[in-house]
């Protein structure tokens, strides 16, 4: 199907679901009456037609030969991927975390690591939508909803992965010697583990102008050729390996006072803010990647026979697709339940997105590994996929705050309000 006939239709599709979408994130009740669930429909099938036709086909050669698919990336842009739940007077979707899940779900089921990007990319248009002035998101929103350029996240450093509030990369502002009437800000410092380092157009970095802890840290906008910025060599990973990795430097590098992103201190916020998206957000890449192998593995053990009949038929592999099927929906669920609080700007939105990231990683994980246990042998070859959906989703058990962090935010709100949500 040609890209054309993909927007047509998935702008369409948009629109018609727009107003339902509203009505349903802001309900307090999660049901959802038949028109939005048709809908709902709609979308997934049809972002996974797109998925099977754009991508499936060529996500093993991007990872084979660590092909950055960019021109892909822009297929789906040009459908309103690259900017789902940002507002339409720039060229967004203006769709809920629902809908977005959904979409990412599909796009994983293709290629995690891809869709993992993509993900990454809303969360920064998102952050500049929702907290830049309105200067920053005519300059950079529309360009980024088309992904003319593209977007990288940068909070983590070499020595501040898990405790992000003690960051070091720091900011201050001068005089600007080219300019007597406009100061700038001089960053010094280095991110690490940056997804689109080097390929990226725009680094949302987070930066210490104050004090020590998360009271200290702002966030700036910093376009790929400031003076000062530089990147690392290319990582070497396990997996995620259509998309570039690498370290962010920044040497003197000069940003303009206007590039500074929601006010100095309130850097932390927005990448608190950022996360609880982001981690819905992986954990939905998580239930493609387990969507898809629990699919090749149910497929397979109808196919594959030994002792004179299909492997499906002992009580066994049976129980496994059982287990596997199940922790797959309730992390489905979970998920979905997140994204409605986020939507609902709910007090508990935080603890439930770090409860469905920490569940729906681990388990999704797991339900990739039994689908290798159930290939066997074949299942650790290449030409049955299956190993590279374990590499890609090994990786979302430390990202987007590891599951550890997950597991202390969860029991220091269980331990502070005395009962589960």
């Amino acid at each position: 199907m040609h890209t054309g006939v993909y927007r047509f239709r998935m702008v369409s599709l948009i629109r018609l679901t727009r107003l339902a979408i509203t009505r349903y994130s802001r309900r307090t009740s999660p049901g959802r009456d038949m028109k939005d669930v048709e809908n709902h429909n709609a979308i997934k099938d049809m972002t996974a037609a797109f998925a099977r036709q754009e991508m499936a086909p060529y996500a093993a050669e991007w990872d084979a030969t660590s092909h950055f698919p960019v021109d892909v990336l822009k297929k789906a842009a040009s459908l309103g991927l690259a900017a789902l739940y940002v507002r339409e007077d720039i060229g967004g979707s203006n769709m809920s975390r629902l809908e977005a899940a959904v979409i990412l779900e599909e796009l994983a089921r293709a290629c995690p690591s891809t869709a993992a990007f993509l993900s990454i990319h809303n969360m920064v248009t998102w952050l500049i939508d929702r907290f830049g002035t309105e200067e920053q998101r005519q300059k950079y929103g529309p360009r980024l909803c088309s992904m003319e350029i593209m977007a990288s996240y940068c909070l983590t450093e070499p020595g501040s992965g898990s405790d992000a509030a003690s960051l070091k990369t720091h900011a201050k502002i001068l005089n600007n010697p080219a300019d007597s009437l406009n100061n700038i800000y001089v960053i010094n410092g280095a991110k690490a583990f940056i997804s689109g380092g080097g390929a990226s157009d725009i680094y949302l970095v987070m930066a210490r102008t104050g004090g020590d802890g998360p009271g200290g840290i702002s966030a700036f906008i910093v376009e790929k050729d400031f003076p000062g910025l530089g990147f690392g060599a290319q990582e070497k990973k396990l997996g995620w390996k259509s998309q570039p990795t690498a370290a962010v430097t920044f040497d003197d590098c000069q940003v303009p006072t206007e590039n500074l992103l929601g006010g100095e201190g309130n850097g932390f916020k927005l990448a608190m803010a950022g996360l609880d998206g982001g981690r819905v957000n992986i954990a939905a890449c998580s239930l493609g990647g387990a969507a898809e192998c629990l699919d090749r593995a149910t497929q397979y053990a109808q196919e594959r026979k030994q002792f004179g009949k299909a492997i499906a038929d002992f009580q066994a592999t049976g129980f496994k697709l059982a287990d596997m099927a199940t922790n797959l929906d309730a992390a489905r669920l979970m998920v979905h339940d997140a994204c409605i609080a986020i939507d609902m700007e709910a007090p508990d939105k935080t603890v439930k997105a770090a409860k469905a990231k920490r569940f729906a990683t681990d388990a999704c994980y797991q339900v990739v590994d039994d689908a290798l246990q159930i290939h066997g042998g074949y299942g650790y070859l290449a030409d049955y996929e299956i190993e590279r959906y374990k590499r890609d989703l090994r990786v979302h058990r430390i990202l987007e705050g590891t599951n550890e962090i997950m597991r202390v935010i969860i029991s220091r709100d269980l331990l502070s309000s005395g009962r589960n949500h």
